[in-house]
């Protein structure tokens, strides 16, 4: 199993994308980066819970979650759970997301 702790939309020099989907597009782009290093792919994926500081952008923006989503992780829908929050530790994240992933034994 591998469990990665919850990851927010920065890049590697610690830059926020602008706006809600490009938050979550750097924050999935992370996930999958993570993932790579511990020898899975987001095919593993079988938990996500998502805190979003905020609702209306998620709402408003589902068409493009969607797509973002599918581009990123592909066609792997796994138990999801998204939850408004107040704040996050990093005050410029609009969201974060925890995932679990299991590894498929060799046959």
């Amino acid at each position: 199993m591998i469990f990665v702790a919850g990851m927010i939309g920065w890049n590697a020099d610690g830059e926020f994308a602008e706006g809600f989907v490009a938050q979550l597009a750097q924050v999935l782009e992370n996930t999958v980066a993570v993932l790579r290093e511990a020898g899975a792919t987001p095919a593993d994926i079988v938990r996500m819970t998502w805190f979003v500081k905020d609702l209306d952008g998620y709402r408003n923006n589902l068409h493009r979650v969607g797509e973002v989503y599918k581009n990123i992780i592909g066609k792997n829908f796994p138990t999801m759970s998204v939850i408004g929050v107040n704040d996050l530790v990093e005050s410029q994240a609009l969201l974060e997301i925890e995932t679990t992933a299991v590894l498929q034994s060799p046959v």
